[in-house]
């Protein structure tokens, strides 16, 4: 296609396109990790309490789940250069927003609603212009660089929220977030923008279905830590004495299983659909949308397991625990630049799975380390794994999934692409979190009760009292609030000892379940293709 031929004859221009989507990847990714850090800083300035700035990052998320896929559909509607550029100044308007926010409505209206809509133009666009600027043999790298920069995003994203809280202050980061899109948006008139065929009338129907479905399974499944997988905790909602967040799983499984029939309806009557489900069908291609699913759930089940171990268990500060997380940051860039480079025609299906082995050999490395007398220096192997994992992921999947269907449908694959790693990046943070919970839980009250210096009344107490989920606190945390109650030294020592073990005893479990999930995902593997893809023909 003259187009690529173009880009690709242009090293000077391909750069140029390769920096701008890199970027604008980046700045999707970094929104979700940049503030966990500040969380109490921003309810503070905003009048708000914690609970309410993590439900302006959870409706982020939200969002853009829910309308990943239509996004994509409107790329392929007005061109998918423009729908990247009107992302973009959305997503600036929000970031603006967000930063002058007086109070958390503005907050939630900025940082959930106007970034959440932008990143649901932006990403799917950014897979559909690799494939309309990049020659076939090209992809995989750029597709890698792209992908690397959003995992980077995520690891740098306490350093930079920490720094910007530390010395400034975080409304500084969404500033910085305006400056970042301005830059995109100089550099996208160099983007090629992919031929638009006709416009057909929207699916609206199938967009309402898809958002709907999409929206109250990711809700499920971000409300589980409070509510509870299937048995209710405490005061939580619940329907027949069930979590209601299996009703909302269940009811978003309904509402796609309807939408991808309403589809089929719409293909049978040749009406153009917002997602033609003969794509989910190709072996390749829902081989490696089910990849990205397992990589992103591993991957940030394992961003939520370090930064807790070493900014609570270990009481590190921001800044420390970012500069800790950046190794994976040199072996992930090293393996998605490299590997297509010096290895262009090498096997898919043989360095995805090599990519597997290394997340779980990372995960079971770093789990193995763990101990009460262990320090921050454990992680830097396993993230040093674990980076170069998703290093050859990001190498690989990206061009794979493209690929497997002719380039009209690029943008409809990039919604479809986005919304499954949503959907695996929210999984991942939520069984992370209700498996370190929920271990936790039970080895501080089995430590408690086999512990002959606390009284059977303080034990009592306890199993009531936590019934909903030991929380995770530091040492400094736990004694401070002891020392408010009134406890005496005995039992003190005694918790805290429980504390310190329980600790343990949960990352642990969380990592085990993720090394599990990444093992799991190795059966997968035989429908990445064995040779590297060509584009699949209009």
């Amino acid at each position: 296609m003259a187009t690529r031929t173009e880009a690709a004859g242009n090293p000077s221009k391909a750069r140029i396109v390769l920096l701008a989507l890199a970027a604008g990847q980046f700045l999707m990714a970094l929104d979700s990790s940049v503030m966990n850090v500040s969380i109490a800083t921003v309810a503070e300035d905003v009048g708000t309490t914690v609970t309410g700035v993590q439900g302006a990052i959870t409706a982020y998320t939200l969002v853009m789940a829910m309308f990943m896929i239509p996004g994509g559909k409107v790329g392929a509607l007005i061109g998918r250069k423009r729908a990247f550029m009107i992302g973009c100044v959305i997503y600036g308007c929000g970031s603006l927003t967000t930063a002058l926010a007086p109070n958390l409505p503005v907050l939630l209206l900025g940082w959930s609603f106007l970034e959440g809509i932008g990143a649901a133009l932006i990403l799917p666009a950014i897979v559909a212009l690799v494939a309309s600027n990049f020659a076939t043999e090209r992809r995989p790298a750029a597709y890698g660089l792209v992908a690397a920069a959003g995992a980077v995003a995520i690891a740098v994203g306490p350093l930079v929220g920490g720094v910007a809280t530390t010395y400034f202050s975080w409304r500084w980061v969404f500033v910085g977030e305006v400056v970042m899109v301005l830059g995109i948006l100089a550099l996208a008139g160099r983007i090629t923008d992919a031929p638009v065929g006709a416009r057909p009338r929207v699916d609206l129907i199938g967009a309402l279905l898809s958002a709907l479905g999409l929206g109250l399974f990711v809700y499920g499944v971000l409300r589980s830590d409070e509510w509870g997988w299937f048995h209710p905790k405490p005061d939580a909602p619940s329907w027949l004495g069930v979590s209601l967040v299996v009703w909302l799983m269940l009811a978003g499984l309904l509402l796609v299983w309807l939408f991808l029939l309403w589809e089929t309806g719409m293909v049978r009557r040749r009406r153009e659909p917002l997602v033609d489900p003969a794509m989910l069908r190709n072996r390749q291609l829902t081989g490696g949308l089910t990849m990205f699913f397992f990589q992103y759930l591993v991957q940030m089940g394992v961003f939520f397991v370090v930064p807790l171990y070493l900014s609570v268990a270990l009481g590190l500060s921001a800044l420390k625990t970012g500069a800790r997380i950046l190794p994976l940051s040199v072996t992930l860039l090293a393996a998605a630049v490299l590997i297509p480079r010096l290895l262009p025609d090498v096997s898919p299906r043989r360095v995805v799975r090599l990519g597997i082995l290394a997340l779980f050999a990372g995960a079971v490395a770093l789990m193995a380390a763990l101990d009460v007398n262990a320090g921050a220096e454990i992680v830097t192997l396993p993230l040093l794994l674990i980076g170069l994992g998703m290093g050859a992921l990001a190498s690989q999947l990206g061009a794979v999934t493209v690929s497997a269907v002719p380039e009209e449908q690029s943008a409809e694959v990039g919604g479809v692409q986005n919304a499954v790693t949503n959907l695996g990046a929210s999984i991942g943070t939520a069984l992370a979190g209700s498996i370190l919970i929920a271990t936790m839980t039970t080895s501080f009250l089995t430590t408690v009760e086999n512990n002959p210096d606390i009284p059977s009344q303080v034990k009592n107490q306890a199993s009531v009292n936590l019934e909903s989920g030991v929380p995770f606190l530091s040492d400094a945390q736990l004694k401070s609030a002891l020392d408010e109650a009134g406890t005496s030294k005995q039992v003190s020592e005694a918790a805290l000892d429980a504390n310190e073990k329980a600790r343990i005893d949960g990352l642990r479990a969380a990592l085990a379940i993720l090394a599990f999930t990444a093992l799991l995902a190795m059966f997968f593997t035989t429908r990445i293709p064995n040779t590297q893809p060509r584009s699949a023909k209009s």
